[in-house]
């Protein structure tokens, strides 16, 4: 029997895989789609810390700080100093803003993708994940697994 967590980092593989392979395809191997978030988000609002930057995708500060340091070793983003020695700007690269363009269109072609997936699951897997991750910030599955004794 496959394990819920199993189970569910096929799903996202599955999905994030085939956005991976469209950025292969049009020759950055290197492109993560975790990374369409932080880019899209500097798009908007320009350089910001790694503080506010993880604040504006929703992801905790850490998860925001490796996917930057991800992205500065594949050249997608540099890190300069702010206005204080504890806080460090990220702004895009050349290499970023070359590749706007298919980070667009792969964005667009995703969000067609997952309307086409909803039409056929009988509840839209944002709803449902959405409604999961409320549940949970309701009451942490920590807390719904209980005691456990041996």
């Amino acid at each position: 029997m496959i394990g819920l967590g199993t189970f569910m980092r096929h799903v996202h593989e599955l999905m994030d895989g085939a956005i991976a392979e469209v950025y292969a395809e049009h020759g950055l191997p290197e492109y993560r789609p975790r990374f369409s978030p932080v880019v899209r988000t500097l798009v908007a609002h320009g350089p910001m810390s790694i503080g506010d930057l993880a604040r504006a995708i929703g992801v905790t500060h850490s998860a925001a700080s490796q996917t930057v340091v991800q992205m500065r070793r594949s050249e997608f983003v540099i890190l300069e100093k702010g206005s204080d020695a504890r806080h460090r700007i990220v702004r895009l690269t050349a290499k970023a803003e070359a590749a706007l363009p298919l980070i667009e269109a792969e964005w667009a072609a995703t969000e067609r993708a997952v309307r086409e997936l909803d039409a056929e699951l009988p509840v839209p897997l944002a709803q449902v994940l959405t409604a999961a991750a409320e549940a949970l910030e309701r009451r942490p599955f920590r807390a719904r697994m209980g005691d456990i004794r041996l």
